[in-house]
């Protein structure tokens, strides 16, 4: 598919995505365009046979993505507000729904609706410089693409509370230690690691990892005996399928398995 502010690549074998946010003359903020083609890309990525892992990245150094684009909602009536706002609720939740990993590779702000991107993600790398916040308090705007649910479960309710109602930012260094962020690495590093992981996974077998996407994501919504149930239901998708045969069969005769994704 062709996209307007959204640029979609792949490895060689088809297994990697990389999904770009494209606008970095205004540091990758979004507007309706973008929203709509967040939404269509990762729709389409649930249902690409060939996609493993993604990795989920900003252009330019400047921004991972600076939030919400308020030049262009500057002029809107309420019910356009209100209806752009709807496309990037169903683009947040196709990104948070989506059933492959997805790994946000983080360079300089991630801002707003930027940061809610990042932890709408499985797990972010970041550089070294880069900046994180959810500042909507300060505009009288309110996080609206999951932050005020997710940066709770991610760092705790009261640092989370914090950042949101004062609306300060916090560097990468901050992120880590609070656990917002998996990997720090050297500016301009985030790419590269977060696609070394995305390989790493890529290698293992798509099932198992999707299943076991699944059962983390619905697990932790509900209390433990349900969410061991859904463990033994993703267990019992995962050893029916061939790439099980193939693996015991890979460590059996010393090689690495060769997984299709059945």
């Amino acid at each position: 598919m062709t996209y307007r502010h959204v640029l979609v690549t792949r490895s060689d074998d088809r297994h990697v995505v990389t999904v770009t946010l494209n606008r970095p003359e205004q540091m990758n903020a979004m507007n309706t365009a973008m929203g709509e083609d967040l939404l269509a890309c990762f729709t389409a990525l649930a249902a690409d046979p060939d996609a493993r892992a993604v990795v989920f990245t900003g252009s330019g150094e400047k921004a991972f993505c600076a939030g919400g684009d308020l030049k262009e909602r500057n002029e809107m009536s309420d019910e356009q507000w209100r209806a752009q706002h709807v496309i990037f609720e169903q683009g947040a939740m196709r990104l948070l729904r989506c059933p492959i990993p997805v790994i946000a590779a983080v360079e300089g702000f991630a801002l707003a609706g930027g940061c809610e991107l990042a932890i709408l993600s499985d797990f972010v790398v970041a550089g070294e410089t880069a900046v994180f916040g959810v500042p909507e308090t300060t505009l009288g705007i309110f996080p609206g693409i999951g932050g005020t649910q997710l940066l709770p479960r991610i760092v705790g309710a009261p640092l989370a509370k914090e950042l949101i109602f004062t609306g300060r930012r916090m560097k990468a260094e901050e992120a880590k230690a609070a656990g917002l962020v998996n990997h720090l690495v050297p500016a301009g590093q985030a790419k590269p690691r977060a696609t070394e992981i995305a390989t790493t996974i890529a290698r293992n077998g798509p099932i198992a990892v999707r299943q076991a996407k699944k059962a983390i994501a619905y697990g932790s919504e509900t209390d433990l005996e349900t969410a061991m149930i859904l463990a033994i239901e993703a267990y019992n998708a995962t050893v029916v399928t061939e790439d099980r045969l193939e693996g015991v069969r890979a460590f059996n005769e010393k090689r690495r398995p060769q997984f299709k994704g059945r």
